[in-house]
């Protein structure tokens, strides 16, 4: 009798050893996921997206967190560079564009592959990667309004940009705009040779 408990007594410490091994080594390579963020697993044949966590082993798997938070991007068209408008007024323009990655596994994978995760997850890297786009969409609307219509119809030059930029960008999704600044450019400030 003693060894049949012996015997089951042995096996029921190897099972809990072994139990508690698992934790242990799941509870080291599981990798948990912050809010605004996203972890690409590159596995040997494909690709995994999480936005809570995984188990991420060493050797077979390669691991890399994406910021997929919402970024700003600022215009600032001033004096010489300022906005053109349909009547030929320069106007000075401060705006702001806010932009994330959609948080679907498509367009995570998709910005990844196109940017990489490290300029994806880079502020600054963002703006050079959008400020072209937005500003050649801001001088496009801007200069079908006259100036007045600027100022006096801010949201629908708003909605304009926005839908001259589209809202699907590779991945990344335009949430908003908004405009901070806007006013005539000062006399002082323009060029003669330029009008």
């Amino acid at each position: 009798m003693d060894v049949i408990f012996l015997g089951i007594g042995v096996l029921v410490a190897v099972v809990l050893l072994i139990a508690i091994t698992m934790l242990l080594v799941v509870g080291r390579l599981f990798r948990k996921v912050e809010q605004g963020r996203a972890l690409i697993i590159s596995k040997t044949k494909k690709v995994d997206v999480t936005f809570t966590g995984a188990v991420v082993l060493p050797v077979l798997h390669k691991a890399e967190y994406m910021d997929i938070s919402v970024k700003t991007i600022e215009i600032r068209r001033t004096g010489r560079e300022g906005l053109i408008c349909q009547d030929n007024i320069r106007a000075d323009i401060h705006i702001s564009f806010f932009v994330r990655v959609n948080k679907t596994v498509e367009d995570v994978i998709k910005v990844a592959q196109a940017i990489g995760t490290e300029t994806a997850s880079d502020a600054a890297a963002i703006q050079d990667f959008f400020a072209a786009k937005f500003s050649e969409a801001l001088k496009t609307v801007g200069k079908q309004l006259d100036f007045v219509d600027l100022y006096t119809k801010r949201e629908e030059f708003r909605d304009r940009i926005i839908q001259v930029i589209g809202t699907d960008l590779n991945g990344y999704h335009l949430d908003d705009a908004a405009i901070d600044f806007l006013e005539q450019t000062p006399m002082t400030q323009l060029d003669n040779q330029n009008i």
